[in-house]
């Protein structure tokens, strides 16, 4: 071979690139002809009042354009490739489409325009996904917050939202993310797991289904505590399924991730955040103490962080037993602690009162954790109680690591 034939044979990774560089030119040519006969503006006027005729138009618009000269070297299944890439990119998330599709996935994030990774049964894949360009992936972010009524900009460059699926959404862009737009997706099941589905997939046992079922029933207040993706929305979903159906259930949450679909009687309260203006700001805690005022039999609140802890302890505490929240903690000892801390954002309490606040109000303490092959399970369940030192924990059953099995522990 010469010099000049192995100069211009291209090796695979360049044939690769070359290939993916034509389809996004390609991609790029579509979508120009598609705004030609269909304008931006009128795609998204299309969107806010009727999405069907939106994509029935768009598609129409792209099968058409499709048909001309400058398409027909490629075969039919690589033009209903391209048709659905930008079908996805003008009317959807683009790349990220297919991942949003596939129910295995459970967490998508994308760091910046060219790095996207995706969590499938608790462990994090690359995934052959990209954009174009960081203009393309700024492009989807204002497609996920504008109909919020929320904007991503350099005065907002924090904005946690989410997709009319439920799916949550954090974005940050730069100033603050450096190397680009980040956008982290946690999608959740449109069904939520009962607790013998989670029996199954071995995430609790039979005898502590059970006895958390009973505890449901019998109205004690319980705090599911455990790390980011560590399974505490799942596991309260779950226990949600055990509540009587005559009851009034209250759902307060930063963005709503609660699925209370089987239960008759839910009203969902979400928090909103400071507008433009730097106004209309309404936090958990606000809605807590609204929330007295709703009659509800059942309060839950979707994650405890801040100073909404005291309320949730002092509503455990008059009246409205059966209440659950999570909360992020290592362990249930860690749990009082960071409840004290919490509480004392509130109000500047001893640590001796707020400590028998919480013996008084909390009954169980559930710990979920995520092990290192990505399998959720709960690895405690203490029960809360009065001590002579303050809140005294007394673990009932704990997931023994050596032994590979459950031990419970006497009474």
């Amino acid at each position: 071979m010469s010099l000049l034939e192995y100069l211009q044979k291209a090796s695979p990774a360049c044939a690769s690139q070359r290939t993916q560089l034509n389809s996004r030119k390609l991609q790029i040519a579509l979508r120009e002809s598609l705004y030609q006969r269909l304008s931006a503006e009128k795609i998204a006027s299309l969107l806010n009042t009727d999405q069907a005729r939106a994509s029935r138009e768009v598609g129409a618009v792209l099968e058409m354009i499709v048909q001309g000269a400058e398409y027909r070297h490629l075969c039919a299944e690589e033009r209903d490739t391209l048709i659905r890439e930008v079908y996805d990119l003008v009317l959807g998330l683009g790349p990220l489409e297919a991942l949003l599709a596939d129910p295995a996935v459970t967490e998508i994030m994308v760091n910046g325009a060219s790095q996207v990774f995706f969590e499938r049964g608790g462990r994090i894949y690359p995934s052959e996904a990209s954009f174009a360009d960081e203009q393309q992936l700024r492009m989807v972010i204002d497609r996920i917050v504008g109909p919020l009524g929320r904007r991503c900009d350099e005065q907002s460059p924090l904005v946690s939202a989410r997709l009319k699926q439920g799916h949550r959404v954090n974005v940050v862009i730069p100033p603050l993310a450096l190397d680009g737009p980040t956008l982290t997706i946690r999608k959740f099941r449109e069904e939520m797991y009962t607790l013998d589905e989670l029996v199954r997939m071995s995430s609790i046992s039979a005898e502590i289904a059970e006895l958390l079922r009973a505890s449901v029933q019998q109205r004690r207040n319980i705090a599911v505590s455990g790390g980011t993706g560590g399974g505490k929305t799942t596991l309260l979903n779950a226990l949600s399924v055990e509540i009587a159906k005559d009851e009034r259930i209250i759902t307060i949450e930063d963005a709503a991730e609660l699925r209370f679909h089987s239960h008759p009687h839910v009203v969902r309260l979400e928090a909103r955040m400071k507008n433009a203006e730097g106004t209309g700001e309404v936090t958990i805690r606000d809605l807590v103490v609204n929330a007295l005022r709703m009659r509800p039999d059942r309060i839950v609140v979707g994650e405890c962080r801040g100073a909404e802890a005291l309320d949730m302890l002092q509503a455990m505490n008059t009246g409205h037993d059966g209440s659950m929240t999570t909360l992020h903690a290592n362990s249930p000892a860690d749990v009082v602690g960071r409840l004290v801390m919490m509480a004392r954002y509130a109000m500047d309490l001893p640590v001796e009162v707020i400590e028998e606040q919480i013996a008084s109000a909390l009954d169980l303490i559930v710990q979920v954790d995520r092990s290192a092959d990505g399998r959720r399970r709960v690895t405690s369940v203490c029960r809360c109680s009065k001590g002579d030192s303050g809140v005294e924990l007394s673990e009932l059953v704990g997931w023994s690591q050596t032994q590979g099995c459950y031990v419970w522990r006497p009474a």
